[in-house]
């Protein structure tokens, strides 16, 4: 199996890594090859089974902003990808964008902080997106309270789903 992602310059060194030990790494772990084409932000990743969407998922993880370490938790069994574009709560407007995206990692990190501790998920807002990495059954949590803040929930609307309240009490 082979498949391209495409990765934004500035995320191509921490894909690579000091003297591309991370790159080594990701190939290493999950026997799959890695091609990166730094000039256009490409990166061909062939391998075979559940080592192939490893690497892919690892190297998507990369790109929407999580650090290498962080972005290794896919290795580990259970663990998933989930990325949700910010566009699809905003439309192009990009100052509108910049706002929910605000909205999302909240005063100091709080809001993506309060998420990730409750849903035992790690969060990361980079560019138009929004990507999870969790454990099946916690990612969806953690996927509807940042879609509840995207689509304009108050932070106590969030937190009260975090802590067992109801979906219904959405509040705009």
């Amino acid at each position: 199996m082979e498949e391209n992602v495409k990765i934004p310059e500035e995320r191509i060194g921490a894909l690579i890594g000091p003297n591309g030990s991370i790159k080594k790494k990701i190939e290493f772990q999950t026997k799959a090859k890695l091609e990166i084409n730094s000039a256009e932000g490409d990166v061909l990743v062939t391998g075979e089974g559940e080592a192939f969407f490893r690497a892919h998922d690892i190297v998507k993880a990369i790109a929407r902003g999580f650090s290498p370490k962080r972005a290794f938790t896919l290795l580990k069994d259970d663990y998933l990808l989930k990325i949700i574009d910010i566009t699809e709560y905003t439309g192009k407007n990009g100052s509108t964008q910049k706002a929910r995206k605000g909205r999302v990692i909240g005063k100091e990190g709080t809001a993506r902080e309060e998420i990730e501790k409750k849903t035992h998920c790690l969060v990361s807002v980079y560019g138009k997106t929004v990507a999870i990495i969790g454990l099946a059954d916690e990612i969806e949590s953690a996927q509807e309270s940042v879609q509840m803040l995207l689509s304009g929930a108050k932070h106590e609307t969030m937190e009260a789903f975090l802590h067992g309240g109801r979906r219904e009490r959405f509040e705009l």
